[in-house]
């Protein structure tokens, strides 16, 4: 589904431990390493999207984790014109994402990167809350300040401040 502006809506799921540390994967068969995310369907609300590819992409349920917060709206990337795929249409020129800031209530054992058979990633690590932002691919790193810097003050309802260097 694209909208009339030819972005695709979409969902982004930042997934942090107590210590402020974030989930941080693999794509697979790639060198590329992200957040959890993905395309919503046109029966879904952007939260239950989020759950959707939580558990397709993590094998994580609902009760592995909390929701803490989300971003007031959509947040937009532009996809590089060496991405877009002209023989599709319409023609997709971003993505548009609701983010989403999860409390992380399992067990590293529980994350399931296999939970479907096509998946996403091949691993995964944990990492400073900032060290996405410059280490994402690059037409991405503006959207994820976005989403972090909107999604930063729910984090110390369970961390200390002290646990979030800034870059």
């Amino acid at each position: 589904m694209i909208d009339a502006d030819g972005f695709r809506p979409n969902v982004g799921i930042v997934l942090a431990r107590e210590d402020g540390r974030v989930f941080w994967a693999r794509r697979a068969r790639q060198d590329g390493w992200q957040f959890p995310q993905g395309g919503m369907r046109t029966d879904e609300t952007p939260e239950e999207a989020m759950f959707r590819e939580l558990q397709e992409e993590t094998g994580l349920k609902p009760d592995h984790v909390e929701l803490l917060g989300a971003t007031p709206g959509w947040l937009r990337y532009r996809l590089p014109k060496r991405f877009r795929r002209y023989n599709q249409k319409p023609v997709c020129l971003g993505q548009k994402q609701v983010w989403f800031l999860l409390r992380f209530l399992a067990r590293d054992d529980d994350v399931r990167l296999d939970a479907t058979s096509d998946p996403e990633f091949d691993d995964f690590r944990w990492v400073d809350f900032w060290y996405p932002v410059d280490n994402v691919i690059p037409f991405k790193r503006r959207v994820y300040r976005r989403a972090l810097e909107h999604l930063e003050p729910f984090v110390p309802r369970f961390c200390s401040e002290s646990d979030l260097p800034r870059d």
